[in-house]
């Protein structure tokens, strides 16, 4: 166990290098001057060029690269140009609301989604089934801001019962983290229902049923464990994805979160912000990653943690 998460740590650090580079070039390639944004348009070109140079953007990128690597290795992603602010002060500043939002559009996406996918392979081939899997797959085809638009006319400008946006608030976090849930719990529910399906058609299920046992038990005794294995992956990279993903449903609801700093960093064209953040959600993305192929072996003790992909694949 620890020679494979020493492994992975040092896979993760590799894909971390790659982020790093890709995230770095692509916020240099987008039109517009920083400079010329926190100056203004009237701006000498004097005032230009000494705030270029204090800012280290009149350098090579590379030598800008390798200056911004030796400072993330120390933990200092850089300050903003925006603000003057250390950019991971920024990030932790805004990362809890983020944090809110994502764990409680999770909790509400695990719950409908299981459930869901659940009775759908109980009830294989019957209204139930076809009803549960059609609201999946109508689930997946609506983007997050159409239904995020749609609960807020409804709940708040028709019936009055929710505030719009703005706040932090439990009142304020239902709308965003229901847009979420609804949406992340559609594939959860397909894949529990595949597993579920094809568990429930071995023979140690026909067993369990010829010796009385109630259907309760061979569903979550015996079968949900075995079929939760391939749901535990999605559920984790689900929980990686809407810590990072949430930046439409932030915007539409004017949550406080990374999304909204996101957006707003690039643009001003805040490089250095913009980069810590891509890069602190990368890093979430690899822990997550690393903790469920660790949960892997504590569902089925049978799978060797350093296999589990391979044999789950």
């Amino acid at each position: 166990m620890k020679q494979y998460i020493l492994q992975r740590l040092a896979s993760g650090l590799i894909v971390l290098l790659g982020i790093s580079i890709f995230s770095f070039a692509l916020i240099h390639l987008i039109p517009g001057d920083p400079i010329r944004i926190m100056l203004g348009e009237n701006a000498t070109a004097e005032q230009v060029h000494a705030l270029r140079e204090q800012l280290g953007l009149n350098q090579p990128l590379v030598t800008q690269y390798f200056q911004y690597i030796a400072g993330v290795l120390q933990g200092d992603l850089g300050t903003s140009f925006k603000t003057g602010r250390p950019v991971l002060s920024e990030i932790l500043e805004r990362f809890p609301a983020t944090v809110k939002l994502a764990a409680s559009g999770m909790f509400l996406a695990i719950c409908i989604g299981i459930t869901m996918g659940v009775l759908a392979a109980r009830f294989k081939d019957t209204f139930i089934d076809f009803s549960a899997m059609s609201i999946a797959t109508l689930g997946v085809s609506v983007p997050s801001f159409w239904l995020g638009i749609l609960l807020i006319m409804l709940f708040t400008v028709k019936l009055g019962w929710l505030p719009i946006a703005g706040g932090t608030g439990f009142r304020d976090l239902i709308l965003p983290a229901v847009t979420l849930g609804v949406l992340a719990s559609t594939v959860i529910s397909r894949l529990t229902r595949a597993g579920m399906v094809e568990v429930l058609s071995f023979d140690y299920i026909r067993t369990a049923r010829a010796k009385g046992l109630g259907e309760r038990a061979v569903l979550f005794v015996h079968a949900f464990r075995n079929a939760m294995i391939p749901v535990v992956t999605i559920i984790g990279l689900q929980i990686a994805s809407l810590l990072g993903g949430t930046v439409i449903i932030e915007r539409v609801f004017d949550w406080p979160g990374l999304g909204s700093l996101a957006i707003s960093s690039i643009a001003s064209r805040d490089f250095p912000l913009v980069q810590g953040i891509i890069l602190f959600i990368g890093v979430i993305f690899v822990l997550v990653n690393m903790l469920v192929d660790i949960v892997y072996s504590l569902i089925d003790p049978r799978i060797e943690v350093g296999q589990t992909k391979e044999g789950t694949s």
